[in-house]
């Protein structure tokens, strides 16, 4: 089984993919809809974006992450 963290989209690239920085580091993955804009916070599965989550959802999951370590 895999955990998801999700990520925010700090860049959209013309060639279809988007950096996501996931603040330890920063990932390239590949768009495949037109819904993804930068600031969306997104979960990714082999360098594709999988899912659009929002905002709040995220920050919860991210900072749940945090306080349990």
């Amino acid at each position: 089984m895999c955990l998801s963290i999700p990520g925010k989209v700090i860049e959209i690239k013309k060639d279809g993919s988007c950096v996501v920085d996931y603040e330890a580091e920063k990932r390239t993955a590949t768009i495949f809809t037109d819904d993804i804009k930068v600031g969306d916070y997104v979960i990714v599965s082999a360098k594709v974006v999988v899912m659009k989550i929002p905002k709040d959802q995220a920050l919860d999951y991210l900072n749940a992450i945090k306080d349990y370590s």
